[in-house]
């Protein structure tokens, strides 16, 4: 799983949501997007990544949403 390639898609899917004007709906929904399309491995790698390094890359609004949904999403 090329985690540069999950960083990208991630902080493109943040960019779409974080254009909502309400910023608790946007992070709730970028954890939403991602648990409904990725499937497992990806959010592993992608979880992985911010256990590993912080998260590197990673937008802000992307960064939160995986912090706040985590257990939703692992």
């Amino acid at each position: 799983m090329n985690v540069e390639n999950l960083i990208t898609m991630a902080n493109q899917i943040g960019s779409f949501f974080e254009a909502m004007p309400d910023r608790e709906e946007a992070v709730s929904d970028i954890a939403g997007h991602i648990k409904r399309f990725w499937e497992p491995r990806m959010r592993r790698a992608l979880l992985g990544h911010v256990d590993s390094e912080s998260g590197i890359g990673l937008d802000a609004i992307v960064q939160e949403a995986l912090a706040r949904h985590r257990s939703v999403l692992e």
